[in-house]
């Protein structure tokens, strides 16, 4: 899809503390770009900006559980055998994982 030419160009005339309040708010959602911002705003009449830590710390969790059951299995291959508490380490730290996932879905889902 072709990126469409901005050509026209919109004047508007805002007071002081309206500017600031932009810029107030351009920061509180890590917008630098006003032309971007004001655009976004008049067309589509709100930005969101997600605060993804969570996601990512998940994210982080399920390495490193893939990374144990690709060990437990590497172990299970060579040995013929792996030890219970591993596997049940590994079943307690997926289960904390997934009620993690829940919440963050419970909180996503919240956004208006």
């Amino acid at each position: 899809m072709e990126k469409e030419k901005r050509t026209e160009k919109l004047l508007i005339c805002i007071s002081e503390s309206e500017r600031m309040r932009i810029e107030q708010k351009m920061a509180e959602i890590g917008v630098r770009n006003m032309s971007a911002y004001i655009r976004k705003m008049s067309l589509d009449g709100y930005c969101v900006r997600l605060d993804l830590a969570d996601i990512k710390e998940l994210v982080r969790l399920l390495r490193i559980c893939s990374n144990n059951l690709n060990q437990y299995a590497k172990v299970a291959n060579t040995t013929g055998s792996i030890y219970r508490g591993d596997i049940l380490d590994l079943k307690v730290r997926l289960d904390d994982i997934w009620e993690a996932t829940k919440e963050i879905m419970k909180e996503m889902a919240a956004i208006k």
